[in-house]
């Protein structure tokens, strides 16, 4: 009898001290900082376990926020507010000070919700799995409506990941609208992330780009491919350049600007590799200005490459000038700094004696390192 009263009290204990604790449980709580802004406050929640800290940062509509409005930063003052989500409620309490309003929190997760989401297949979340669901506005109906998409064997971190960076069910039904079907949970994120709208979609194909591959629409936005830039360079006559054309000038910093400048300067439906190249060398519009100031007129793309290449500057030009050699052909230019006839080597020769030396002959003293008619230098 002893040891059933004994078994007894153990299953009595084992059953009532877990019911007991969870519905004295203090539940997830933390602190939190707010800052107002126009049209939506910008809210810090921080919370640690186990000696681990938990940090996110994110704005709501003031709508959201129950008890707080704009008015409540107007003076320092105790303040309560709400932020009421489908998987929970936030209770805010804490005061403003200065503009700003910074306190502690406690969530508090819908048993509702969580009954809700059982039934969809996610099971056994946790209080921060629930908390962040809270704070990312992941409802019942956005899995849903997800489901519906097509999206039917989403992780729980999948549908934070997508409510961290506005993949929506609307978006999605854009982009499906567009053609985009079937993209992956890590496509539809990157997309957000770097910025692809159906409204920059949608531009592109008025301008001649349509059913480019969702990795490119991602680089595309990366390196900043924008419509302006087709719009310049259709107006210059390259209709309608490969994406990837498009994309190894902006990585290169092909501007509309530069487009824009080089006819200006005469330089028209240059080569879309040619740009990148001239990009590539530092051959700018002021380049190309001072070198026709310097006499030099209408060189071509692959000169003026090569030319910055090796190191033609107007410099080394005003310093040939200076030393008697005024009639120098962009061809002798780029010959003589290839093999290092720099405006001292010259003046080192003259110094010498040999002021009458060609630019054939120096270019070969410089190549044998002794002097064609006048021995070593």
């Amino acid at each position: 009898m002893k040891t059933k009263n004994g078994l007894t009290w153990a299953f009595a204990f084992a059953v009532v001290i877990p019911a007991l604790f969870a519905q004295t449980s203090p539940g997830l709580s933390g602190t939190w900082e707010a800052k107002p802004h126009e049209e939506r406050v910008q809210l810090n929640l921080r919370h640690g376990s186990w000696g681990r800290d938990w940090n996110m940062g994110f704005s709501v509509k003031w709508a959201d926020l129950r008890g707080l409005t704009a008015a409540s930063f107007s003076q320092d003052q105790p303040v309560r507010f709400e932020l009421v989500r489908d998987a929970g409620t936030i209770t805010f309490d804490g005061a403003t000070r200065g503009g700003r309003a910074s306190g502690d929190f406690r969530f508090a997760a819908s048993a509702e919700f969580t009954s809700g989401m059982a039934q969809l297949g996610f099971r056994n979340l946790s209080d921060q799995e629930l908390f962040s669901l809270a704070v990312h506005n992941v409802s019942r109906a956005t899995v849903s409506e997800l489901r519906g998409l097509g999206y039917t064997s989403l992780s729980t971190d999948d549908l934070l990941s997508m409510g961290i960076h506005g993949a929506t069910p609307e978006y999605i039904r854009e982009l499906q609208s567009l053609g985009y079907r079937g993209l992956s949970v890590d496509a539809l994120v990157s997309m957000r992330i770097h910025g692809v709208r159906p409204e920059y979609i949608r531009e592109m194909g008025d301008l001649g780009y349509r059913s480019i591959p969702a990795e490119q629409l991602v680089s595309m936005r990366i390196h900043g491919v924008q419509p302006e830039l087709v719009r310049t360079l259709k107006a210059q006559g390259y209709g309608t350049p490969p994406v990837d054309d498009l994309l190894s000038m902006r990585i290169h910093g092909v501007q509309p600007e530069f487009v824009r400048e080089l006819k200006a300067l005469g330089y028209e439906n240059i080569d879309p590799d040619n740009l990148v190249s001239m990009r590539i060398h530092g051959v700018s519009t002021g380049f190309i200005r001072e070198m026709n100031q310097l006499g030099y007129q209408r060189i071509s793309a692959d000169k003026l490459i090569s030319m910055r290449i090796h190191g033609v500057q107007p410099e080394f030009v005003r310093e040939l000038r200076e030393l008697g050699y005024d009639r120098v052909s962009v061809d002798k230019l780029i010959e003589m700094r290839i093999h290092g006839v720099s405006a001292k080597f010259v003046r080192d020769v003259h110094s010498r004696g040999w002021k009458d030396v060609t630019v054939d002959e120096l270019i070969q003293m410089r190549i044998h390192g002794i002097g064609t008619r006048h021995g070593k230098v």
